[in-house]
């Protein structure tokens, strides 16, 4: 963005409070327009055509499932901070299998769990998460859903897991040295957060009974 010719500033406040800055600071300036894949009363055009262009992600996922045989995965692992993607990748296998969508979770880190906060609260409404949220997951330390995707993964999501940093490193860490045969990937934190989590799932003592509730077992196909 620099390279752009933009001004870039590093603020001392929360990603939430950084959005609200340069959506005021856009509508002090002529032909000022915030862009930005979260939405708020009054601001949800251009969050919904940003969570169209994640759709892409899902389209290419489907080609390449077919191409693999068309089996379809049982269960989405998928990574949130607003949820913006999480909702389109949701909403688009929600689209598309109907009452055969994947068992979905919704995985954030603990210190920035504003959807995990929102469906344990289980009112309808929306539960942020406030003030330093130091994860080393900062793609995903966002402390306020974005309300659109959120009536997404609200009555779509099967479970949401709050989880701490260990849980991102350990699927680092797997995803980068794998089991011979497999290919390495190289993950960042926010993304490595999922394989994880499942691992984990599979694996710890003290998580037999959430395996069982999500119904995972050798005959799954996690993605």
């Amino acid at each position: 963005i620099a390279k752009e010719g933009a001004k870039v500033t590093i603020e001392e406040v929360n990603y939430d409070d950084c959005v609200r800055m340069a959506a005021a600071e856009a509508a002090e300036t002529k032909h000022g327009v915030v862009v930005q894949d979260t939405a708020w009363p009054g601001y949800e055009e251009i969050p919904a055509w940003i969570m169209e262009g994640y759709t892409t992600i899902a389209w290419e996922l489907f080609q390449q499932l077919e191409d693999l045989g068309g089996r379809m995965p049982t269960h989405l692992f998928i990574q949130a901070g607003v949820g913006s993607f999480a909702g389109a990748i949701l909403g688009s296998f929600a689209a598309r299998l109907g009452k055969d969508c994947p068992i979905t979770c919704i995985v954030e880190p603990d210190r920035a769990d504003c959807l995990y906060r929102s469906a344990r609260a289980a009112d309808g409404k929306i539960h942020p998460v406030t003030g330093e949220m130091n994860s080393m997951m900062a793609g995903l330390c966002c402390g306020e859903p974005c309300t659109i995707s959120w009536e997404i993964i609200r009555p779509g999501a099967a479970a949401f897991l709050s989880c701490s940093d260990e849980y991102s490193a350990m699927g680092m860490r797997l995803l980068g040295r794998p089991e011979p045969g497999d290919p390495a990937v190289v993950s960042g934190e926010s993304g490595a957060v999922g394989v994880g989590v499942l691992s984990a799932i599979l694996h710890e003592e003290k998580l037999e009974d959430l395996r069982w509730s999500l119904g995972l077992n050798e005959s799954s196909r996690v993605l």
